[in-house]
């Protein structure tokens, strides 16, 4: 058995009816060109039919909600579905189904995941050209890195390799890369070890917090204003996605200076302005937003290794080119905190900076209380192409979660040569959330003129 983290635990205790707390994948696939009719039914019956039990995480099952523990009891039935749209299905179609789906709760019974295999989307209107598969995992089980690692292991790297495994097995074929990725089984002895020995340096961090919260880039967990997006959620998600040219990102953070995520984070800022102008409820502050960050430095594929940034927005800010200044200003003055940090040490002060902000989110008690007004995570994936017996994967799109007062999440994912978004919004408290795919766009479109204009 395993011991659950403290942020494994957190993700476990956040759960309710109204707040779900696993995280998703959506891959959209390109049928091979010689495909016939029956292609994507063969895969449900191969994935379906197969009797090699699940390999880590999907085998792990909660015990006592202290553990994970190895599943000896796997019932397909409870986790893969096969669904056929109703033709011509269009990719909102898709989206709709989704959306639906992400808005359950996983069975913790069982081993915490689900895999959808879903035919009949239309392609360059072409009916049925493509198939996804939309996976859904506990957030308590992975992470978003962890997920996307355990993607570019199990899909290939050719067209012509043929996986006889289904998605949740594949790991098997490689006992080599199962060993890489496994988690290092660790005391409860250890752990606490662990944490007392980095609690120095966490309280040198706060109290270095006392003199640079006077620096003008640091951005404090009382600074978020209310907004529209900061209001208690529904059961109700609403999920809209779209991909972009990784190339147009890399012109603008190459002309300004700047870092990739930091013209992701100001193309997001640009399109809340946009949206929030529109429904005549922008801040007269900035927004703040909560920016995953990996700690990571290993090849591990299992639980939640990272902290968070906040990041100055500048929604308030007209001037594209001042708010993408004033975001790198405030993400390089926030990463420099956590580079004196160890991975134990990281963790421990996110857990007592952000305490307040858990708090609310967990209990509600501080309901004028804003840490942060959306999370915006930039997830790195696969640099070249991967395939699913010969079908090309064409766009990976990760959907993550939202909370109570936290309405919206903007989650992304590189993929080859572009960038693909998922917006994940609660559809009753941000209306028409579908309308930020047209504000990135126009976005990145005034970012890149600027940058043939000098």
């Amino acid at each position: 058995m395993r011991v659950l983290s403290a942020v494994d635990q957190l993700f476990l205790r956040l759960e309710t009816r109204n707040q779900p707390m696993h995280i998703g994948g959506l891959f959209l696939f390109r049928l091979p060109d010689d495909a016939d009719a029956d292609f994507v039914g063969r895969l449900a019956e191969q994935m379906r039919t197969s009797q090699i039990p699940p390999s880590f995480p999907f085998n792990q099952i909660l015990h006592r909600e202290l553990f994970w523990q190895t599943d000896g009891r796997f019932d397909v039935e409870q986790h893969f579905r096969h669904i056929a749209l109703p033709k011509p299905a269009q990719m909102a179609d898709l989206l709709t189904y989704v959306s639906q789906e992400h808005s359950k709760l996983l069975n913790r019974h069982s081993p915490m995941w689900e895999c959808h295999l879903i035919e009949g989307i239309t392609a360059d209107g072409q009916a049925g050209q493509r198939f996804a598969l939309y996976f859904k995992i506990h957030h308590a089980l992975i992470d978003g890195i962890a997920g996307l690692r355990l993607v570019q292991k199990s899909l290939s790297p050719t067209a012509d390799e043929r996986v006889s495994l289904p998605a949740w097995s594949l790991m098997t074929r490689k006992r080599h890369l199962v060993d890489s990725v496994l988690p290092t089984d660790q005391s409860l002895l250890r752990i606490a070890k662990q944490q007392i020995r980095a609690l120095p340096a966490v309280g040198q961090a706060l109290l270095r917090n006392v003199v640079e919260r006077f620096d003008g880039d640091y951005v404090t967990t009382t600074q978020a204003p209310d907004s529209i997006l900061n209001q208690k959620v529904s059961s109700a998600r609403r999920l809209s996605a779209v991909s972009f040219e990784l190339s147009r990102f890399r012109r603008v953070a190459d002309a300004f200076g700047v870092s990739l995520n930091d013209v992701v984070l100001a193309v997001c800022s640009g399109a809340l302005r946009r949206y929030l102008l529109a429904q005549q409820a922008l801040p007269r502050k900035p927004l703040i937003a909560f920016v995953p960050y990996s700690l990571r430095t290993d090849n591990s594929a299992s639980g939640n290794q990272l902290t968070f940034i906040l990041a100055n927005l500048a929604t308030h800010l007209a001037d594209p080119i001042e708010r993408l200044q004033a975001i790198h200003a405030s993400t390089r003055n926030s990463k420099r905190r956590f580079a004196r940090l160890s991975q134990s040490s990281s963790i421990i002060y996110s857990a007592l900076a952000y305490s307040r902000a858990g708090l609310q989110i967990l209990t509600g008690l501080f309901p004028e209380y804003r840490g942060f007004n959306l999370i915006i995570s930039n997830v790195p994936g696969s640099k070249t192409p991967l395939y699913w017996h010969g079908a090309k994967l064409e766009a990976l799109y990760p959907a993550s979660v939202v909370f109570n007062d936290q309405a919206l999440n903007i989650t992304l994912c590189t993929y080859v040569d572009q960038m693909d978004f998922c917006i994940a919004a609660c559809s009753k408290a941000v209306p028409h959330s579908e309308r930020l795919l047209d504000d990135l766009a126009q976005e990145l479109a005034t970012l890149a003129a600027l940058v043939e204009s000098f």
